[in-house]
């Protein structure tokens, strides 16, 4: 059957290129049904526990998502006339972004002070016109020593401060929703900064960071994908030195490219910021299946062979391995579904689609495009000159000495694998040459944290909040939360209430406390709410009946480990100290948190059904039980390797490097699939002992072999100069790990082999003497 496939693309060139580039043509039109979807909530599926707990609390209160407009003064005063009205117009023009339903900042703070028996609630900064006249040193005691705004809207020294807009997305049309914001967002920004050059204007918060999602894989596909191939078409032109076999190559990989894109538009996938580098991740693997061909059709013809008779050969002796290194590189790939991300699950499929289809094109379109091709060889036959057949010769006397070494580097390098540490910070997904980045670190080291967490706490019963020892456990929380090194603010009621407490007792500082009667919270709080303006409501702090409040922590840009232990502290203590009521605390920077430890649980068992089956295939396309369980040991230590050399470069394993196990466990069977293949091939057909089957396995694939390793080492090394963590830590882990690959098949799977199929011939021969 499988003759009939290539014999038929090399004897009807013309109808095997016009018929496939019509079913790519059909399967790439699906690429206009591909929209980007950049919303954080994407890397998390719809059981995700810490989601679940999250959409529960913002359904109570309202959303949290929102952009930061971080305003600093050149001069390092904000409180001058002329920078407050700058900030006033800055928080008026917010307004007008779309969906946003709320508006903070130092000037519309709602300031309250006491005139005889009256509550004044009113504006920090009522009218610009005033403000030449106004009291600035008055106006930044109020803005630094109130506990709601220091640390969270302005810097302790009065030099940052920032306009929070909270927007709430209605989720009809999220692939619109963001770019219609962000459009405004930048109309905004953009008016500020020509108008105030004293002032300087950085963007941050959640919509921004969704945002950047989408703008870092646009400037990947607009960067990464070129200047990869460029080095493929070099690297192929060089090592290979052809024309026409590269252009047939550059014409498999637009095709498998554009047909696995459009595959995925067909099937309703959204592109991620894990899913933008699948294009980067195909043309890799597809080059491999034709750098495998080409290169024993060169050896074919060298030696006198015609092109189509070379090509012949080459795929009949190439089909079986090319065959069995796409299916487990499928298999690898799509052992991402068992990933608790679904980016990651897309990532895997889409991937897994394109191994099979480079496959398919490789073995049809790609001879017939070289029939097609003018493709000239010059033929000369290959003595000892070789480099590939120095180096068997050096691993074939030095065997002894190689197995036990390479094993020791190999075990070494196991030790350090558990010293990695299981961590994850979602701010430092992007670059620091990332505006968001940027900003997102100038405000942490002048003003708090994007880190957030929400507690809320419910009462038990409608009103009950305003209960003495309720607000008293409150209080006693937020102070303890205060305390923790890690905490840059905490946003509470209480503070609030203590507030009005003093001003209905005459401004009296004796007074900020609170209150000891249920009826006098309650009273306070309303006559409060009345106050309050349109947009500036107590609606973010609490529900709908008052039985529960929630309060918002803010801490510096904590790791995930220290996210996760601060939670547990957070538990811990109303365990101790306030059992009676029902806690839970929710953010999206926890869920990222929980993600990276819970993805590399769920993909464990991936990565085993993966292995399973995988060499269950090496066992059946190579005909021994034997070889397929030989083969576990190369497949498995290059990941393993690659793991424990990853803690010398980073140490830390995060929601990225929690995949490259699987995903790598499919890439690395290439070689070992392609060595094993030709080993045994001078074993059963031409009847060598285990020395000279290693160096005909050198010989007839050592080439191919580190050719297509130079090849996808150069696709990961440019993949990891993405300037989105996420896809940079994965494609430099993939291309260590593919390059460990080719040194274990190299120096170490050899001197294995030899030694096992020693023994095992010693035990033949005993027993026939016997």
């Amino acid at each position: 059957m499988r003759e009939r496939i290539y014999h038929f693309a090399l004897n009807h060139p013309i109808i095997v290129s016009l018929f496939s580039l019509l079913l790519i043509v059909a399967a790439a039109a699906g690429g206009k049904n591909l929209v980007f979807k950049s919303d954080y909530r994407v890397f998390f599926s719809e059981e995700n526990p810490q989601l679940t707990a999250f959409e529960s609390m913002q359904k109570v209160y309202s959303k949290s998502d929102n952009v930061a407009f971080v305003v600093s003064a050149k001069s390092g005063d904000l409180f001058t006339p002329e920078h407050l009205a700058a900030i006033h117009s800055l928080t008026e023009s917010a307004w007008q972004i779309p969906y946003s339903n709320r508006v903070d900042s130092i000037t519309n703070y709602q300031h309250t002070v006491a005139e005889e028996d009256d509550l004044i609630v009113e504006d920090l900064v009522l009218e610009t016109e005033d403000l030449p006249n106004a009291d600035m040193a008055k106006l930044k005691a109020v803005a630094t020593k109130e506990p709601l705004l220091v640390n969270k809207i302005v810097s302790p020294d009065g030099s940052v401060t920032i306009v929070n807009v909270t927007v709430q997305l209605p989720g009809v049309n999220p692939v619109e929703e963001l770019p219609e914001i962000m459009s405004k967002v930048y109309e905004v920004r953009d008016a500020f900064v020509s108008a105030n050059p004293d002032l300087e204007l950085r963007l941050s918060g959640m919509v921004v960071m969704n945002n950047t999602f989408a703008q870092s894989s646009q400037n990947d596909a607009m960067t990464l994908i070129p200047l990869m191939f460029a080095m493929v078409v070099l690297s192929m032109i060089f090592l290979l030195k052809t024309i026409s076999g590269t252009l047939a190559t550059v014409v498999i990989i637009i095709t498998t490219i554009a047909a696995t894109m459009g595959l995925a538009g067909w099937g309703g996938i959204f592109l991620t910021g894990a899913t933008a580098s699948v294009p980067t991740m195909v043309l890799t693997l597809a080059v491999a299946d034709c750098v495998h061909i080409l290169t024993t059709c060169f050896y074919e013809m060298r030696h006198g062979a015609t092109k189509k008779n070379a090509l012949e050969t080459s795929l009949r002796i190439n089909f079986g391995p090319i065959f069995l290194t796409s299916i487990t590189t499928a298999i690898g790939f799509l052992s991402m579904n068992f990933s608790d991300s679904p980016p990651f699950r897309d990532l895997g499929n889409m991937v897994a689609s394109g191994v099979m289809i480079a496959f398919v094109l490789s073995i049809t379109l790609f001879p017939a495009l070289l029939m097609l091709l003018p493709m000239k060889v010059k033929q000369r036959e290959e003595g000892h000159s070789d480099k590939l057949d120095y180096l068997a010769d050096f691993v074939i006397s030095k065997r002894k000495v190689l197995l036990p070494s390479m094993a020791a580097v190999i075990i070494g390098l196991l030790l350090f694998v558990p010293q990695n540490e299981l961590n994850d910070d979602f701010v430092k997904y992007f670059d620091t040459s990332v505006p968001f980045r940027q900003a997102t670190d100038y405000m942490q080291d002048n003003l708090s944290g994007m880190t957030t967490m929400e507690i809320s706490i419910d009462a038990g019963a409608s009103s009950a909040i305003n209960e003495p020892e309720f607000l008293h456990a409150t209080e006693a929380f937020s102070e303890w939360l205060r305390q923790q090194p890690e905490t840059d603010h905490v946003n509470t009621l209480t503070d609030t209430i203590k507030r009005l407490n003093k001003n209905m007792h005459g401004d009296d500082e004796s007074y900020y406390r609170l209150p000891e009667s249920r009826e006098l919270s309650a009273q306070y709080l309303l006559l409060y709410e009345m106050s309050l303006p349109y947009g500036l409501d107590l609606n973010n702090q609490l529900n709908v009946d008052k039985s529960s409040l929630r309060i918002v922590g803010t801490f510096e840009n904590i790791t995930s480990n220290d996210q996760i232990l601060l939670e547990e502290r957070i538990y811990d203590w109303f365990d101790e100290n306030a059992p009676q009521y029902q806690v839970h605390v929710a953010s999206p920077s926890l869920m990222f948190a929980h993600i990276g430890k819970r993805n590399i649980e769920s993909m464990l068992w991936g990565i085993t059904l993966a292995l399973i089956l995988i060499s269950a295939l090496l066992g059946v396309a190579l005909k021994s039980v034997r070889y397929g369980f030989i083969s576990l040991l190369p497949n498995l230590a290059p990941a393993a390797m690659g793991f424990g050399l990853w803690y010398f470069i980073d140490g830390q394993v995060g929601l990225a490097l929690s995949v490259v196990a699987g995903m790598t466990l499919g890439i690395v069977v290439d070689d070992t699939v392609h060595f094993l293949s030709k080993y045994r091939y001078a074993q059963t057909h031409r009847g060598k002992d285990p020395v000279e089957a290693v160096r005909y396995a050198f010989a007839s694939v050592g080439r191919a072999l580190w050719i297509t390793t130079l090849v996808l080492v150069f696709g990961f090394m440019v993949l990891a100069q993405s300037s989105f963590k996420v896809n940079a830590d994965m494609g430099l882990l993939t291309a260590i790990t593919i390059f460990i690959a080719l040194i274990v098949d190299f120096l170490f799977l050899p001197p294995l082999l030899m030694l096992l199929d020693k023994g095992s011939r010693n035990k033949q021969n005993s027993g026939a003497n016997a």
